[in-house]
């Protein structure tokens, strides 16, 4: 989960404590304060022995991956602030759907940049009367920064932040575009001289580290003024002639830019929103795309978009268990920060009609994506302390299912007949389960969005992780006797969630010794044990040699299969000795 540092006087003063002292007394009375936030105090610091209150920070874990708009100082100091009695603030710098407003201030985006990282969003922040960024005000922009982009943004996979001085002459319109990785070059920060776009992944540190995101491209997104300076390189470092907020300063630019236009313009209201709270006028930028979007060719930014939701009473008290009225809903929602109104209509995806309450989400919130999440902020809202507790109203007595008793009754067998117990991820590679296997892989699940090659299909057979074992075991002496019980699934097309998911045991013999008659006895003896006749049928299956091997039969159904594995599954696997294998469904055996 995310954790945040505060400077304690400055969170202090945004959750509305006169002069930024605490106005809690306590550890415990702060701890339960953070709740309304779903957050915790991670830190011991509290006292102010501890330093100057000036100096002292909190550190403030945050347990709902759902709220950004929390992961920084003046998020999460806001939330405490409206919950305790606070006003609603207003952000009137919001441009809306059907709004005709423009902005002094335009980006250009480009056709050319949009196979690659499409959207953008942004803003102009100044400070007045003379104030200017501090330390403590700019540490919390970069952890904002950090925090959204790490966390909401996939490490800037879909979403990273860029700020910049204005004060070091920033020429509008600003453009983004697509560039040719060796053609352009600049200076990033941190570094001394030019590199170019390809130079930078793979010789600046930072180039280095989020290179997975740009280098298989062949143009790279680039962001400039008018004349050409370059402010940033998205979404991996900014230049160090336009792209270097410091103390001291007034005005910056701020940008985000991403794969998701509805994540991204979300991610720029949250940190508007910031700045505002800290004294920032807030300044719209209108964008202009060479291209439609999910918001239109022309977006005046901050963009408000989200949709408000409607929660009958009904919902409340079914979901809470005690039956509010709309007002008390409507005075818990405010608590929240969340405007609502009273009326009767259907909630998302529903045809009858209740009485309830539509919620506006704020502007730097999209987490209503169903009544229920209305329902949840009207209980925290009214704190979780005021429901009066009760007993479980259901008796229930815990015990063991009964396929988790028959697995551990083959596992003792096959324990006890030599046999030695693995256990192995129920993701693999292609390669692994498919390829090596000499299978065709038509049932195999494939995830769709892996994070490696090597976890991106769902096994649909144990034999293949008991070879993973002895292709990496031909130096220990013979013969080799494992085996496993698991889950295997594979896709079936009638089925509810179109996959089919069950319990398996599967072993694995290797050596001089091992060959079909071994096998068929070593199953016969299991299945004794087990209680379980059986009768055998010839098996086509490819994995094994033709004629060596046998399909289990048990009530007239097939239910598994062993025999001696075929060769080129041994080449496959590096395994040069000879080995018999099998698998069978124990769901099927209950």
């Amino acid at each position: 989960m995310p954790k945040i540092e505060v400077n304690e006087q400055v969170f202090y003063t945004l959750a509305g404590c006169p002069d930024g002292k605490s106005r809690w007394k306590s550890r415990d009375e702060f701890e339960e304060a953070l709740t309304c936030a779903k957050a915790e105090l991670d830190s011991e610091i509290w006292s102010a022995d501890s330093g100057p209150d000036t100096e002292r920070t909190l550190k403030i874990e945050l347990n709902d991956t759902n709220r950004p708009d929390l992961w920084g100082t003046a998020g999460c100091a806001r939330q405490l602030r409206i919950y305790d009695g606070g006003k609603i603030p207003e952000y009137s710098f919001f441009s809306r759907p059907g709004d005709v407003k423009k902005a002094d201030c335009k980006v250009k985006v480009e056709a050319s940049v949009k196979q690659v990282r499409p959207y953008l969003t942004g803003f102009i922040a100044r400070l007045s009367d003379g104030k200017t960024i501090t330390d403590p005000m700019l540490r919390d922009i970069i952890q904002t920064q950090e925090k959204l982009a790490w966390n909401f943004g996939r490490k800037r996979r879909s979403m990273s932040m860029g700020i910049y001085r204005l004060a070091s002459g920033i020429k509008w319109p600003i453009i983004y575009k697509g560039a040719d990785p060796d053609s352009v070059s600049f200076e990033p920060l941190q570094w001394e001289g030019n590199l170019t776009l390809r130079e930078i992944l793979k010789q600046h540190p930072k180039g280095k580290e989020f290179a997975f995101i740009q280098e298989h491209e062949a143009i790279h997104p680039l962001l400039t003024d008018s004349e050409g300076k370059i402010l940033s390189y998205p979404p991996i470092i900014n230049s160090s002639d336009l792209g270097s907020v410091q103390i001291g300063d007034s005005e910056v630019f701020v940008e985000i830019t991403g794969t998701d236009l509805p994540l991204i313009t979300l991610a720029a209201s949250i940190v508007a929103c910031d700045l505002a709270d800290n004294g920032f006028k807030i300044e719209p930028v209108e964008i202009e795309y060479d291209f439609d979007t999910p918001f239109g060719k022309n977006i005046v930014t901050p963009y408000y978009f989200q949709e408000p939701v409607f929660c009958s009473l009904y919902r409340v008290e079914r979901f809470l268990g005690e039956k509010l009225n709309a007002d008390e809903c409507i005075k818990a929602l405010a608590r929240m920060g969340v405007k609502a109104e009273i009326t009767r209509d259907a909630e998302r995806g529903q045809t009858d009609k209740g009485e309830g309450v539509r919620a506006y989400p704020p502007e730097y919130r999209n987490d209503f994506l169903h009544a229920a999440d209305v329902a949840e902020d009207i209980m925290i809202g009214r704190s979780l302390g005021s429901f009066k507790p009760e007993r479980p109203s259901d008796s229930t007595v815990g015990r063991l299912l009964p396929i988790t008793l028959f697995s551990r009754q083959v596992k003792e067998h096959l324990v006890g007949m030599g046999y030695q117990e693995m256990i192995y991820n129920y993701l693999g590679s292609r390669k692994d389960l498919v390829d090596n296997m000499h299978s065709g892989g038509e049932k195999i699940i494939r995830i769709f969005n892996p994070m490696t090659e090597n976890y991106e299909y769902v096994r649909d057979t144990v034999i293949a992780s008991l070879m993973i074992s002895e292709s990496i075991s031909g130096r220990s002496v013979y013969p080799h006797k494992i085996f496993e019980v698991g889950k295997v699934a594979w896709i079936d097309g009638s089925q509810n969630y179109q996959s089919e998911t069950r319990q398996f045991a599967g072993f694995l013999h290797a050596g001089t010794d091992a060959n079909f008659n071994t096998a068929a006895a070593e199953l016969q003896t299991l299945f004794y044990y087990l209680s379980r006749e059986y009768d055998l049928a010839e098996s086509q299956d490819p994995r094994f040699i033709p004629g060596r091997a046998a399909v289990i039969i048990y009530k007239e159904k097939p239910v598994g299969v062993f025999g001696e594995l075929h060769p080129e599954v041994l080449e496959n696997w590096g395994v040069t000795v000879p080995c018999t294998a099998g698998e069978f469904d124990l769901d099927a055996l209950i």
